[in-house]
């Protein structure tokens, strides 16, 4: 059994999907959902799924070592951003190499890095004239949004799109693909053995 814990800032709609991705799944085990905002809506969805959520604050993650504790309370094995707005320490990504995934809700290299997340992504996208857009999932280094990529998937962006539009395609993109992706990294590894 693989232990997952999901990183969320906000709302927690993807955190939801993959849950109930996984919910019957008797290899992957979602144990902790962890925000850095108490009144994240992310804590409500967790509740109501019966997934553990802590919050802790921005000097935390400064460090980093009581989140990496809590990590090790509930036997995480890996990661899942989703939707987490800071940056993740060092000693956390020390300690999970190549072990932590992030979705970003553009086409990397293209709209990345600080500040780029959510509705600025799509209003950058729309500014930029940009025919296309998507998703990018890669794992997560030092710097925002530069990890390596491991996915991407794109849709179209119409001269009439909105960057609510946009961000409607993108989402749609972000539910069908980001459990998957992240079903196929764990079982790439960690291999089964019998």
């Amino acid at each position: 059994m693989v232990n997952l814990a999901i990183f969320a800032s906000g709302n927690g709609s993807n955190a939801e999907n993959i849950a109930n991705y996984f919910l019957n799944n008797l290899d992957i085990n979602i144990v902790l959902i962890v925000s850095n905002r108490v009144n994240a809506y992310v804590h409500k969805r967790a509740k109501k799924l019966g997934i553990p959520s802590v919050t802790f604050c921005k000097s935390d993650f400064a460090d980093g070592t009581s989140i990496l504790k809590t990590l090790k309370d509930y036997n995480t094995d890996f990661i899942v951003l989703a939707g987490f707005l800071l940056k993740v320490p060092e000693t956390i990504l020390l300690s999970y190499p190549e072990r932590i995934v992030n979705i970003h809700p553009a086409l990397l290299p293209k709209y990345g890095g600080k500040g780029m997340y959510g509705d600025y992504v799509h209003q950058a996208v729309k500014a930029g004239g940009d025919q296309h857009s998507g998703i990018t999932i890669h794992y997560v280094n030092e710097n925002y949004d530069e990890g390596d990529i491991i996915f991407q998937s794109t849709c179209e962006v119409l001269p009439t799109d909105t960057p609510e539009d946009i961000a409607n395609k993108v989402h749609a993109l972000e539910y069908e693909h980001y459990p998957k992706i992240v079903e196929e990294i764990i079982k790439n590894s960690f291999p089964k053995t019998d």
